[in-house]
């Protein structure tokens, strides 16, 4: 790959790792919610695995993740927090919905991530495989629980 390839490739790899940082952080929020249901809180679990390995990727590649993506990432997880949610004082069931739906768009990113490595030839054909599965895997789980969640937010109107 030439200069100009791996730039772009490093940026690309900081973007992600910027997303998944926030990912991250969503994922273990929705998984502590979810109290003793341990599928969002395995799902958590894995994409915070994922997002080790794709730093582990990075730093074979001599990519170091940019601070102030991640930092800028943090902070737009946080301030989705912040949506209207219909309620005042409780939390809203719409606010899971809504949760749930930007986990499974992170997963369908995280996904795209996996193939564009593939596509680079930047990793391991067998590992890629296995990460392509995983999060096949979350994205049905997560979205299992997002179905419910559309119901409870019908149920309430």
């Amino acid at each position: 790959m030439d200069v100009a390839g791996r730039e772009l490739l490093a940026i690309y790899l900081q973007d992600h790792h910027a997303a998944g940082t926030a990912g991250v952080r969503l994922a273990r929020r929705v998984g502590s919610r979810a109290g003793g249901r341990s599928e969002l809180a395995a799902v958590a679990n894995e994409i915070s695995e994922d997002l080790r390995t794709l730093e582990r990727i990075m730093t074979e590649l001599d990519v170091e993740p940019s601070r102030s993506k991640d930092v800028v990432a943090l902070i737009a997880e946080r301030l989705g927090r912040l949506k209207p949610n219909g309620r005042l004082v409780r939390r809203s069931p719409l606010s899971d919905l809504l949760e749930l739906e930007t986990l499974v768009v992170g997963i369908t990113g995280k996904q795209a991530l996996w193939q564009s490595l593939r596509a680079t030839r930047s990793c391991s054909d067998e590992e890629l495989d296995l990460l392509l599965e995983r999060a096949d895997s979350q994205k049905g789980r997560v979205e299992a629980e997002r179905v419910q969640a559309a119901r409870r937010v019908c149920e309430e109107t």
